[in-house]
């Protein structure tokens, strides 16, 4: 069990991760960012300030550095900053300057995105619940804000129109963006500060004038950023000008907002095939409906870069997918063979939201601005390759080996166009043909191939592949197999290994579980069935082969857990009380338990000793069974989970200092209740604890 949470802890300050100098000359084309002159591939991870303690910030950024993140993402929820009308709070976790201040510090690159909506699971999208009570009787606001108390023919009484050119809407986005400005004011990017980019709004359909309204909005009260971005999907029904805003894409192994209940539903797996269309039709069906796979027109004039990558996934109470690091892996691959030149990822780090004062911050189907799913009132954790505490899940080191190449060799493969010798438009498991694609320009290359598909088993395939005028001998890809060859590349002719970094006139390369390692070097040596020696021992002349495992670590300073573990004193105090009736809801999925049902929750009491819980790295590890669960400190709710095969983590540093016990409460599992539970999960009835244990993760 240990393994499949944590493969080891994070010790920072051995490597510092190349990134921009903030303040450098930033302009883009059509095929890439271009900073100080030189082409650069990004690697772009979201985590949302506010949804983690203020002072974990510095180790977490540290943490996305180490993992070869160059870019952070972060939303801006209104409602976490603005939950009372006219009460701005910057304090604590919301304390955005500082947050910037630290992402300064550590030279790390920030996209804000701005709202007004966000969605990202939070209550309302992120709108505070006061903006939607003025779409039915605004007219007081409406005649504060504008003199005739209207437009013109419209009476007082006209309730406001919500992410529409609507005046009065628009001025309390104006409000809320000056008061974001006050905390990235000295910070632009123009200033030697971390901001290089803003997105406006989130997953937008309407009409190309609402996003240029924000974004005129923000060039009048000062923001001067070097780009400015949008989500391309779905698409918008009238453009807005090139250049205006850069479309981001995105692409998910599994959602959690989609309503059926069954494994593999949805069209999720088109993400694992190479294609030139940039988007998918399965993000948001819930809010967004059914999506063609068509983009704005001109939109391929843009370079291509993702902000939504699925790093993991959500769980909600109707529907709980278990994401696979493998997933993730093969996603970044394929979204980088088809021609992107940023991967961005959602999320890379998990969170916790934060307390709210008039309701709980988390996506619900009551809320005024529904957005059809029951979240966690707590948990964010989104299996990310960074958890809701920070603890690195596998495949925070399996994306590693890709983001290095990332950054040594972004200027190299930017300018590369995509072609696509295998089919693009694949059905679900369809196995009669290897997945690949080729990067290059002139004589130079990159072969991607893809051999892996989420819930398939793709069969071996043995295919002789040709690109840039070289062919390689002829291979046996093995099931699940993913990699990318070099053609003409620093010096190599070809190899059967994956390019991973060139550093200190060492080149570094990976080779490739079942399949021989060549290498023909351009001098006319040939180099067959290679073994790996590690990163000190050369094969030939300066280049390194490394196995998977020694790839993924490379260059990172770490200390591998010896998986000893503290069994912590348990018992059970309550037995669970009579089934609730499980309910669809206002959006036709099953309802999350209410405050009054977790009164018939089983209750076990959890005792801690004091030398243990305020350790900065000790996480508290439950392996359970049952429906969702619930930790009580002091009385206090602070952490929740639905159950989906995967143990219940918290950090207990987080806990108040007086506290020496928790309290879980456990809802029994009914096995035909309408919700997805994934293989992994056990499906027995009612609920039991079977290991409570803490994991040190120094």
């Amino acid at each position: 069990m240990r393994k499949a949470i944590l493969l080891g802890c994070l010790l920072m300050g051995a490597l510092t991760m190349r990134s921009a100098d903030l303040g450098k000359p930033v302009t883009w084309d059509s095929k890439s960012l271009i900073i100080d002159g030189h082409r650069v591939c990004p690697v772009m991870g979201e985590i949302h300030y506010s949804r983690v303690p203020a002072d974990e910030w510095q180790r977490e950024v540290r943490k996305m550095r180490e993992g070869g993140v160059t870019m952070i993402a972060t939303y801006i929820f209104w409602n976490h900053i603005e939950e009372k009308a006219g009460i701005f709070r910057w304090d604590g976790q919301r304390d955005l300057r500082r947050f910037l201040e630290i992402c300064k510090q550590e030279q790390m690159p920030v996209v804000l995105r701005l709202g007004p909506f966000c969605h990202g699971e939070v209550r309302n999208g992120g709108i505070p619940d006061w903006v939607f009570g003025l779409t039915s009787n605004p007219s007081p606001l409406r005649a504060t804000l504008l003199p005739s108390g209207g437009r013109k023919g419209e009476g007082s009484s006209k309730p406001i129109s919500l992410r529409s050119t609507d005046p009065v809407f628009l001025s309390l986005v104006e409000k809320l963006y000056r008061q974001i400005f006050t905390q990235v004011q000295g910070l632009q990017w123009k200033d030697g500060g971390p901001v290089i980019a803003a997105q406006f709004d989130n997953e937008y359909r309407g009409r190309g004038e609402y996003l240029m309204a924000l974004k005129q909005i923000a060039l009048k009260i000062g923001f001067d950023l070097p780009f400015y971005t949008r989500t391309g999907w779905p698409e918008l029904r009238t453009p807005v000008p090139y250049g205006a805003m850069l479309p981001l894409y995105g692409d998910y192994a599994d959602g959690f907002w989609d309503k059926e209940v069954t494994e593999g539903c949805g069209n999720y797996y088109k993400a694992f095939n190479f294609k030139t269309f940039r988007s998918s039709t399965a993000i948001g069906t819930d809010l967004l409906g059914k999506q063609d796979a068509k983009l704005n027109k001109g939109d391929e004039q843009y370079p291509y870069f993702t902000c939504e990558l699925g790093g993991g996934m959500a769980t909600a109470y109707h529907r709980r997918p278990y994401v696979y690091p493998e997933d993730a892996y093969s996603m970044a691959l394929v979204k980088l063979g088809s021609g992107s030149n940023l991967l961005g990822y959602y999320m890379y780090h998990g969170g916790t939201n934060p307390d709210g004062v008039l309701h709980t911050l988390n996506e619900v189907q009551t809320s005024p601005g529904t957005a059809n799913n029951d979240l966690p009132v707590c948990t964010y954790d989104f299996q990310a390759p960074l958890g809701e505490f920070g603890q690195p899940y596998p495949q925070y080191y399996m994306l590693r080996p890709l983001h290095l190449f990332m950054q040594d060799f972004g200027e190299t493969l930017a300018p590369m166009e995509a072609s696509f010798p295998a089919p693009q438009d694949l059905k679900r498991g369809q196995d009669d043909a290897l997945r690949w694609a080729v990067r290059s320009l002139g004589d130079s290359g990159f072969i991607f191939i893809n051999n892996y598909e989420r819930f398939q088993q793709l069969t071996a395939k043995r295919q002789q592949l040709t690109a840039c005028g070289v062919t390689l001998p002829r291979l046996t890809v093995p099931t699940g197999c993913m990699a990318f060859f070099p053609v003409n590349i620093a010096g190599i002719r070809y190899a059967t290994a994956q390019l991973v970094a060139r550093r200190d006139g060492k080149l570094y390369l990976m080779q490739i579980p079942g399949i021989p390692t060549t290498i023909a070097l351009q001098s006319g040596k040939t180099l067959k069935n290679v073994k790996a020696k590690g990163t000190e021992t050369p094969v030939y002349a300066n280049i390194c082969l490394l196995t998977r495992e020694q790839a993924e670590r490379l260059f990172l300073s770490e200390k591998i857990k010896d998986n000893s573990e503290k069994l912590t004193e348990f018992s059970k105090v309550k037995d669970a009380g009579p089934l609730r009736t499980i309910k669809k809801g206002k959006a036709k999925v099953a309802e999350a338990p209410s405050e009054q049902d977790w009164n018939d929750a089983a209750v076990y009491r959890i005792a801690l000793s004091s030398d243990i819980i305020h350790q900065p790295s000790a996480l508290l590890g439950i392996t359970y069974r049952g429906d969702c669960a619930r930790l009580y400190a002091n009385g206090r709710l602070v952490a929740d989970n639905f159950y989906y095969g995967r143990p219940f983590l918290y950090g207990l540093w987080r806990l108040p200092k007086d506290c020496t016990e928790l309290e879980l409460r456990i809802l029994p599992l009914q096995p035909e209740a309408p919700i997805y539970l994934p293989r992994e999960a056990d499906r027995t009835a009612g609920e039991a604890v079977t290991n409570i244990e803490i994991i040190n993760m120094q």
